[in-house]
C-alpha cells in the first residue's frame, strides 16, 4: 500500500521535474507546494485512494473543493485559483501522455471569483514625504528603492539590473535596460538626468566594501556579482529582505502609518505618470505589461484627477468644435440679388440649428416650424430666379 502511494507521489513529482525545463524556480516551487497539499488531502482523506486511475470528481475532487473553503484562517479567492489551476494543469498534463487519468476533473465553474483589488499607490503627501526621507540617507539599498520610484521596475528587476543597464537611445536621450523578469521579456524605461546620475552612484558605493547589516546574514558576496548594479549574495532572499526592511523604516520615519511595500512603489509611479499625462498604450510599455486591463489594475484616478480632467476636456471644447465664420452682412448691402438673399437664409439657417439644443422641446418643436418656413423661402426663390 505504501509503495503504490509512494508511486502516486513520485508520478507527479516527475511532472513537476519536467516543468523545470521552461518555468522559472520560483513557479516550479508553487506547483510542487500546492501538490504536495493536494497529495496530503488525499491520502488523509481517502486513504484507500492509491492510483491515479481511481481519482474521480464525485467524492474526492469536491472534497478537496470544500476542504480548500473551510481552511482557518481562510484561504483568499486568489489563492484557491492558484491551487485549482495548478493541479489542473498536472491532472492534464498526466492525461496528455497516456495516464489513465479521468479528463476534467477541475472544471472552470470550480474556480472562485477573482478578487478585484483597488490600486495601492501611497498618496502624494505620503509618497513626497518618503521620497525626501529616502534622499537623507545614502545606501545602497535606499538609492535601490529610489531607483524603484523612479523607473517603476519591480523588485525582482532592481536586483537583476546589470552593471550596464544604461542604454544611449540617441544624443540626449537614455533608457534603463530592464532584463529578462516576470513576463519573459525585456524593455527600455526612459530616465532622466536625475536617474541617470543615481544609478551611477549606485556603481560606486557597489564596489566599496560591504558592512554587515543588522537584515544581511551573509555579507560574502557571490564570486561574479560585480556584472550586477546590486552584488550577488549565497543567500537568493539577502535582497529582497534587505529592501522590504528599509523601505518600512524609511517609511515610518516618514510618517506613513500603514503598510508600504517596494510593490507600492510601482503602484505610485504608474499613478504620477498618468496625472502627468502619459497615455496607457505608453504606460503599458513602460511597465512591462502585456494586457491594457493590468496597467489599469494600477493607476489610481481619485476625484481631483477627475475634476482636472473634466475642466480641461471643457477648455477644449471650443478649439475641438470651432463654430465656422458665415458671410453675415453688418451694413446694408449695395446690391440686393436672389444670390445675396439666398446667402443670408443659410447663415440665419446655419444660426437656428446651433440654438436648437439649447431650448426646453416645446420651444425646439416652435424653432424647427421656423426654420421649415425658412426653407420654404429659400424653395421658393427658385421661382424668381430667370431661367
Amino acid at each position: 500500500m505504501k509503495r503504490s502511494r509512494r508511486s502516486m507521489d513520485k508520478i507527479l513529482e516527475a511532472q513537476i521535474q519536467a516543468l523545470t525545463t521552461t518555468r522559472r524556480p520560483k513557479t516550479v516551487k508553487c506547483y510542487r507546494y500546492c501538490a504536495h497539499n493536494f497529495l496530503a488531502f488525499l491520502h488523509t482523506a481517502f486513504p484507500r485512494l492509491h492510483q491515479l486511475s481511481h481519482l474521480r470528481r464525485d467524492p474526492h475532487l469536491l472534497a478537496w473543493f470544500r476542504f480548500l473553503c473551510q481552511q482557518y484562517p481562510s484561504l483568499g479567492n486568489r489563492t484557491r485559483h492558484l491551487h485549482l489551476l495548478t493541479v489542473r494543469r498536472l491532472l492534464r498534463d498526466l492525461a496528455n501522455q497516456g495516464h489513465p487519468v479521468t479528463p476534467d476533473l477541475i472544471g472552470r465553474e470550480d474556480f472562485p471569483p477573482s478578487d478585484h483589488y483597488l490600486p495601492k499607490p501611497l498618496s502624494i503627501e505620503q509618497d513626497q514625504r518618503l521620497q525626501q526621507q529616502l534622499r537623507l540617507v545614502d545606501t545602497l539599498e535606499v538609492n535601490a528603492l529610489r531607483l524603484m520610484r523612479a523607473t517603476g521596475i519591480r523588485i525582482s528587476e532592481c536586483i537583476n539590473l546589470p552593471l550596464d543597464c544604461l542604454q544611449q537611445i540617441s544624443e540626449q536621450q537614455v533608457a534603463l535596460r530592464v532584463p529578462l523578469g516576470k513576463l519573459h521579456s525585456e524593455r527600455l524605461v526612459p530616465v532622466d538626468e536625475e536617474t541617470q546620475r543615481m544609478v551611477a552612484h549606485m556603481v560606486e558605493l557597489g564596489a566599496l566594501p560591504r558592512a554587515v547589516g543588522r537584515w544581511r546574514r551573509d555579507p560574502t558576496p557571490v564570486p561574479g556579482s560585480q556584472a550586477f548594479l546590486l552584488p550577488r549574495y549565497w543567500q537568493p532572499e539577502t535582497w529582497y529582505r534587505m529592501l522590504h526592511n528599509t523601505l518600512a523604516d524609511m517609511a515610518r520615519a516618514a510618517g506613513s502609518t500603514g503598510r508600504v511595500n517596494p510593490h507600492r512603489l510601482r503602484h505610485s509611479f504608474a499613478t504620477e505618470m498618468v496625472r502627468l499625462g502619459v497615455s496607457l498604450p505608453a504606460l503599458m510599455r513602460m511597465m512591462g505589461h502585456r494586457d491594457i486591463r493590468m496597467t489599469l489594475r494600477y493607476v489610481e484616478v481619485v476625484q481631483l484627477d477627475l475634476q482636472r480632467e473634466f475642466h480641461c476636456a471643457r477648455q477644449k471644447t471650443a478649439s475641438l468644435y470651432s463654430i465656422p465664420q458665415l458671410p453675415l452682412p453688418t451694413t446694408s448691402p449695395t446690391r440686393v440679388d436672389v444670390t445675396t438673399i439666398r446667402q443670408n437664409i443659410a447663415a440665419i439657417h446655419h444660426l437656428l440649428q446651433l440654438l436648437q439644443p439649447q431650448l426646453e422641446d416645446k420651444a425646439r418643436r416652435k424653432l424647427r416650424r421656423l426654420t421649415q418656413r425658412l426653407l420654404n423661402i429659400d424653395h421658393e426663390l427658385d421661382y424668381l430666379t430667370p431661367k
